[in-house]
């Protein structure tokens, strides 16, 4: 990556940005990424968003450093506790997850339940690369990682 002009910077420098975008896998050594060890070094009034997993910040730092004023705005497009709420219908049901309520409460946190790459370019991408899969299947030929193709 470095050779298309991207730099890596230590987490705690990295953590003193104004806006800190999460694109991280869940492992031992992310889960918690944010959390009581790490929301201090975070400059006060950043910006932080998550669209890598749910677990890579710890929810209850974030209620508290969003309560104090110490993250500014929050964007999730994921969430620790995921399984038992994205892509299902709870309109009528009590939300028992009193941690994902206290975040809906906030004006200064969006929610968007791994909606958020339904852009048209995005749809549009996947259906051309499902369309491109079909028809190689159909001519009996091998299928090409379209992937690569995106970056």
């Amino acid at each position: 990556m470095e050779s298309i002009g991207v730099t890596y910077h230590p987490l705690m420098e990295v953590l003193q940005s104004d806006v800190i975008s999460l694109h991280c896998p869940l492992n031992e050594q992310t889960r918690h990424l944010i959390g009581p060890e790490t929301i201090n070094y975070i400059k006060k009034g950043a910006m932080l968003i998550n669209t890598g997993r749910g677990a890579l910040i710890d929810t209850k730092t974030m209620i508290q450093a969003l309560k104090n004023g110490h993250i500014s705005a929050l964007g999730l497009d994921v969430y620790e506790q995921e399984e038992k709420l994205f892509f299902r219908d709870l309109s009528t049901k009590i939300i028992q997850d009193d941690d994902i309520q206290r975040l809906m409460s906030f004006p200064n946190v969006l929610i968007t339940a791994h909606q958020a790459f339904f852009t048209d370019e995005a749809l549009s991408q996947i259906a051309s690369t499902t369309l491109n899969n079909v028809l190689q299947l159909l001519k009996n030929s091998n299928l090409k990682d379209q992937a690569a193709l995106l970056v």
